[in-house]
C-alpha cells in the first residue's frame, strides 16, 4: 500500500466490509433516498474520502451493498428435486431483499457481478439446467424469476412506506374501465407471498422442462 493509496492520516482504518455494513445500516434507518457517501461517512465518523478509498464511487458502494443483501440467501439445506430447489432459492432471495429497507430497489439498480450474486445465480441456473431446459431457456427463465422477485418486492416495500389509501379504487369509480374494476381487489391484494408463488409456478411449468 503506498502513501497515496492509504486512508488519510488520523482517521480510523476501516475495511470494506465495515463500510458496507454502515451503508446498510443507513439504508435500513433512512431508506434508499437518503443513501450517500457523505451519509455513510457521517455514520462511521470519518471523512468522505475514507469511504471512497474503499468504495471508489457511490455506484460501486451500491454494488457492494447489493451483493451483501443477496448474501442473505442461505445456499444450504436445499431440496433435491430441481423445481423445488428453484422455488426455495427464489423464496430465500425474496426474503433477503425484504430483510433490508428498500432492498429490492438497491439490488434492482445495480449490476453486481460479485461473489454472493454469482453464487445465487449459479445455483438457480444449475437447477434449471438439471431440469432439462436448454441454455437460452434456462438463462431467460432465471432472468424472469429475478425480475419477478425484484419488481414484486419493490412494490411491497413501496406500499409499506406509503401513507394513506390506495388510489386505484377511486380512479375506477366512474366505471370507465370495467375489466379493471372487476379484478381490482385482486390487483390490490397484499398477499405478496401468494402472488410470487403463483407467478413462479407458471414460470416453472413451461414446456422444455423434464420431471
Amino acid at each position: 500500500m503506498t502513501k497515496k493509496q492509504a486512508p488519510p492520516a488520523g482517521q480510523p482504518r476501516l475495511d470494506t466490509a465495515a463500510v458496507v455494513r454502515a451503508a446498510l445500516d443507513l439504508l435500513d434507518d433512512k431508506g434508499a433516498g437518503a443513501m450517500s457517501v457523505r451519509g455513510v461517512a457521517e455514520r462511521l465518523g470519518v471523512r468522505m474520502n475514507t469511504v471512497l478509498w474503499h468504495a471508489k464511487t457511490k455506484g460501486r458502494l451500491l454494488e457492494l451493498m447489493a451483493d451483501a443483501i443477496v448474501a442473505g440467501v442461505d445456499p444450504d439445506g436445499l431440496p433435491g428435486p430441481w423445481r423445488e430447489r428453484v422455488r426455495e432459492l427464489s423464496h430465500r432471495y425474496r426474503r433477503a431483499l425484504l430483510a433490508h429497507r428498500d432492498g429490492a430497489l438497491i439490488v434492482a439498480g445495480t449490476y453486481a457481478a460479485e461473489p454472493a450474486t454469482l453464487r445465487h445465480a449459479d445455483a438457480v441456473l444449475a437447477a434449471l439446467l438439471e431440469g432439462g431446459l436448454d441454455e437460452q431457456r434456462a438463462a431467460w427463465t432465471f432472468w424472469s424469476i429475478q425480475y419477478l422477485a425484484l419488481g414484486l418486492t419493490q412494490e411491497q416495500q413501496a406500499l409499506a412506506a406509503q401513507s394513506g389509501e390506495h388510489s386505484l379504487a377511486g380512479a375506477l369509480a366512474d366505471g370507465a374501465h370495467p375489466a379493471l374494476g372487476r379484478v381490482a381487489r385482486h390487483l390490490e391484494g397484499d398477499d405478496f407471498d401468494a402472488r410470487f408463488a403463483f407467478a413462479l409456478d407458471r414460470l416453472l411449468e413451461q414446456p422444455g422442462a423434464a420431471g
